[in-house]
């Protein structure tokens, strides 16, 4: 499919497979819990997918000019995209479940010491998701470019087959949290109790609001949520009238709410600006990968007579930076800033966001005048750079934009983990990946904007 074209649907992909994670993090939350909502769904995507890539009629004859090349027809993109959708859908059991379920193995809310390595744990998932993306990028991608499809995609699908057996395996050695029912269906409740109640007046002591440690049992394991004077509007919901005083029968929760569930609400409310603001991050970066692989197919990428880089694998550099940023925060950086601070994590985590904000503006402003270089002389060249410096050029972006990352990324699962109440965890780490979605679908938005705009003026 044209560039453009290919671009917005790994995009798009990108964004479901990232809208996905809040259902599977409801469901974890709700009733199946963490462990069994990490699914053998993906498998089946990466097998259909697989699929699609070695048998002839699914997929397309190679087109080494990269010009005037057959575009695929109806049924293969369908195939495609039912591929895309399982694998999206897969996800959306791993990515909300997999860091949450292995933050409860260190019983962070119990242990002084346990919290301190809080942000030490978080620094190393990141890093690990770094070592798969750097596999990716460099043994799978070798494989699909000189040994076929076929394999390229095999590969991740046999090591996802091993993984899945070997999970379950250690089930009898897990923490596993209980699910205190549905989320989503406590914040509604809380919500439309307190308009239900709009016209009454709380009391001035919090102390009279409603609350029932039996009822809240399931979802306040490690401690209770105490009452806060922001957001008091909600607390109407959980204002005792006098006809609920005097009812022997259990509370209805769509009428009066616990102080418990109201502080829920706020909690996820005071969240909710930190958490928007890495959409436009993510929507800055989010072409970047498709893009960079389009750029480098224009250049010279030899480093030697007989190898040339692959042009996936350009985004090595990229994920080496980060992998070096992680270990570098952790053994330089900290140790440093917290002579400072005395935080034992060096820099609270909203600071460590502000960093990577701070990191990815510099590395939006480079790759835009590296894109305008590497077309003025594209254009001169008919079309192909033989100026291998633009390779160096193109690098230097990836790696501002993977090294904001680092700060980034870890920085924002800690404060959803941290902030979130122990019931909504889960979903908590969902809303990282819905800000992902958000941002690629702007993302694509704005390319197609672009775009549209060069062929009118062309």
């Amino acid at each position: 499919m044209p560039p453009v074209q290919a671009s917005n649907t790994l995009t798009n992909f990108g964004g479901t497979a990232s809208f996905t994670p809040l259902i599977g993090a409801l469901i974890a939350d709700s009733f199946a819990g963490r462990f069994w909502t990490i699914t053998v769904i993906y498998e089946l995507g990466l097998v259909s997918i697989t699929i699609s890539a070695v048998l002839l009629s699914l997929r397309l004859p190679p087109c080494p000019t990269q010009q005037n090349c057959q575009e695929a027809s109806t049924f293969q993109l369908w195939i495609l995209y039912i591929s895309l959708l399982l694998t999206s859908l897969g996800t959306g059991g791993i990515r909300p479940c997999v860091v949450t379920f292995a933050a409860d193995q260190f019983d962070m809310d119990k242990s002084s010491t346990a919290r301190s390595r809080k942000w030490n744990f978080f620094n190393w998932y990141y890093f690990s998701m770094g070592i798969a993306s750097l596999t990716y990028l460099t043994v799978v991608v070798y494989v699909q470019e000189n040994v076929g499809w076929g394999w390229g995609l095999g590969i991740p699908a046999i090591a996802m087959v091993i993984s899945i057996i070997a999970f379950p395996t250690g089930s009898p050695l897990y923490r596993k949290m209980k699910p205190g029912g549905s989320p989503l269906i406590r914040l509604i409740q809380v919500i439309v109790a307190a308009v239900k109640k709009r016209k009454e007046i709380a009391p001035e002591d919090p102390k009279l609001l409603y609350q029932n440690k039996e009822l809240d049992a399931a979802i306040s394991v490690h401690g209770r949520l105490v009452h806060t004077n922001q957001y008091k509007w909600f607390d109407k919901a959980a204002i005792v009238t006098e006809s609920e005083a005097t009812n022997s029968n259990p509370s209805n929760l769509w009428w009066l709410a616990t102080v418990l569930r109201v502080e829920e609400l706020k909690t996820i409310i005071r969240m909710f600006p930190i958490w928007a603001a890495g959409i436009l991050l993510v929507t800055s970066s989010s072409h970047q990968h498709s893009f960079t692989i389009q750029q480098a197919r224009t250049m010279d990428r030899h480093l030697s007579h007989s190898f040339e880089i692959p042009p996936a694998s350009l985004s090595i550099f990229g994920i080496l930076t980060m992998l070096s940023g992680v270990v570098l925060y952790e053994r330089l950086f900290v140790p440093f800033a917290r002579r400072f601070t005395g935080n034992p994590s060096g820099v609270t985590c909203l600071q460590r966001m502000g960093i990577g904000f701070v990191v990815n503006i510099l590395a939006t402003i480079v790759a835009s005048f590296v894109e305008m270089k590497r077309k003025s002389v594209a254009a001169n060249h008919n079309c192909k750079s033989h100026n291998s410096h633009q390779c160096v050029l193109v690098s230097s972006s990836i790696f501002l934009s993977w090294g904001s990352r680092s700060f980034h990324v870890s920085g924002h699962l800690e404060f959803l983990y941290d902030q979130s109440p122990e019931s909504m965890r889960s979903t908590a780490a969902a809303l990282y990946w819905i800000a992902i979605a958000m941002g690629n679908y702007i993302g694509t938005l704005l390319v197609s904007l672009v775009h549209r705009k060069q062929e009118l003026v062309a």
